[in-house]
């Protein structure tokens, strides 16, 4: 009995002395990727008024912009530091006011660029793990969910991308690989290099 009492006790000791970040599963990755300020961090949009070269008037962005109705554009004379020669002037619309308005930094109204809060990362899931001694490479799904409307435009969240980090484990358990200097990518770099899932 006195044996059994000593063997559940170390038994005990055992257990206690391990933590919750020692076992590398996928709910762990999911917490650690989902939690970190890099995947936490807002999409900003950059919108230009004004004069902007022809490259990034027919961008995607821009175009969505103009479909909705939110921007208008005229030919305008490049300035000398633009080139390709052919340039638009950007304004925006009635329409585009009222919708930006709200979302626009009270300083930022007059200005001719501004950013505007998009759109943030949801963590769809962890489609794979792959250790190799104290590191592991983690591959994960992901989509934007917009902000508002302009967000809800630019990032559909019907498209779903796919990335890969690292996690190490050190000795008060795994954490999140944020500055890397081997070849695997730390997080900033996975969702910058980001390829949409099948």
């Amino acid at each position: 009995m006195q044996k059994l009492s000593i063997l559940a006790l170390c038994f005990t000791c055992l257990l206690s002395s391990c933590s919750p970040r020692d076992f590398l599963t996928r709910r762990l990755a999911a917490d650690l990727i989902a939690t970190s300020d890099t995947f936490r961090a807002q999409q900003q949009f950059e919108l230009r008024t004004g004069v902007i070269s022809n490259e990034n008037y027919l961008s995607p962005a821009y175009r969505a912009l103009q479909h909705h109705g939110w921007i208008s554009a005229t030919s305008a004379p490049c300035p000398p530091a633009k080139s390709p020669p052919l340039c638009w002037d950007v304004t925006l619309t009635p329409a585009g006011v009222d919708t930006l308005q709200s979302l626009i930094a009270p300083g930022d109204a007059e200005k001719q660029s501004f950013s505007i809060p998009a759109a943030h990362r949801e963590l769809i899931a962890i489609t794979g793990i792959a250790r190799l001694g104290n590191t592991a490479e983690i591959e994960f799904t992901w989509r934007w969910l917009p902000l508002n409307e302009v967000g809800a435009v630019l990032y559909p969240t019907s498209i779903h991308y796919r990335s890969t980090t690292i996690l190490r484990d050190y000795d008060d358990g795994w954490r999140l690989v944020q500055n890397n200097s081997r070849p695997a990518q730390p997080l900033d770099e996975a969702l910058k290099n980001a390829e949409p899932a099948q």
